[in-house]
């Protein structure tokens, strides 16, 4: 099961494999995930207080706008590709793009918790999907026991935020079926870091009609990179040790501990308390999520 964060994809180059190697070596690889889970959790909440300044359309577009330029400084990738090639990385970005955008609009109406555990299951039906085995039905029947608890939890829960937050849990699946044909079709990070441009034309408008000036302050623009830096570089580089020092089975049992520790960031960071329902239904999303990921790497 493929778990990885809106901004993953191909290897990226051999020094930043060893920069990461230099400096976060002695941390063990499990922690190495956790830290990375972390980052992307405390860059949605940071992203949560732009809200008010610049709008969710604002604040993904921020985000998207600087992810694709560090992305583009990194790997400076190589425009001369097939037609077919383009397309995989137009579909890639575009999906990409729908993808924050969505997450972003259910973020600004639920809390972060239930957004992220509403959107994981995206990634969990794709490694639910085609499988005959009993087991993974079980899986399905515990990740819905965990949406029916989060509804009947949720009291005033807002219905077009749940919504988004499925949406933004297709695009997820999407994404991750577009990533795997982005790796056969593109090398290093020649096709992520054309992909986020791609998916920075698609948020950018919608950030720039909503918010206008508002995008140009200091602070905002300070804010929307520390958005990006938390949400994708160093989650990146932190994931990219850990990967090379454990099997993927493994970091995906760990990367489904991400809606428990969204659901967590929320309280800490934004004072979003759940109802004991819906924390056992993050519970069970995670529980879904992990046996779902361990059979499917099992059966590999």
């Amino acid at each position: 099961m493929n778990v990885g964060r809106t901004e993953r994809g191909p290897s990226p180059r051999t020094a930043l494999t060893a920069l990461a190697g230099h400096a976060f070596g002695a941390i063990p690889p499990p922690a190495l995930v956790l830290l990375g889970i972390v980052s992307v959790q405390l860059g949605s909440a940071v992203a949560k207080h732009l809200f008010s300044e610049v709008g969710s359309f604002g604040t993904v577009a921020l985000r998207l706008f600087f992810a694709a330029a560090v992305l583009m400084l990194v790997w400076r990738p190589v425009l001369r590709m097939t037609r077919r090639t383009w397309t995989v990385v137009l579909v890639y970005g575009v999906i990409l793009g729908l993808m924050n955008l969505s997450f972003y609009l259910a973020l600004s109406r639920i809390p972060l918790g239930i957004a992220v555990t509403i959107e994981f299951l995206g990634p969990l039906a794709v490694a639910l999907a085609g499988s005959r085995r009993w087991l993974d039905a079980l899986w399905a029947a515990l990740a819905a026991c965990g949406v029916v608890l989060l509804m009947e939890g949720g009291g005033d829960l807002d219905v077009v935020g749940v919504l988004f937050a499925l949406a933004a849990g297709l695009f997820w699946g999407l994404y991750i079926l577009a990533g795997a044909a982005l790796g056969r079709h593109t090398t290093q990070g020649n096709g992520l870091a054309l992909g986020m441009v791609v998916a920075a034309v698609v948020a950018v408008p919608f950030g720039v009609a909503d918010a206008g000036i508002a995008l140009l302050q200091p602070w905002v623009l300070i804010a929307g990179l520390g958005v990006a830096l938390l949400s994708s570089v160093i989650p990146y580089t932190l994931d990219l040790e850990a990967l090379r020092k454990i099997p993927p089975r493994v970091f995906g049992i760990l990367m489904s501990l991400e809606p428990a520790m969204a659901a967590l960031i929320g309280l800490v960071v934004l004072q979003e308390t759940l109802h004991w329902t819906q924390w056992i239904a993050v519970l069970c999303v995670v529980v879904a999520s992990a046996g779902a990921t361990r059979g499917a790497r099992t059966d590999v």
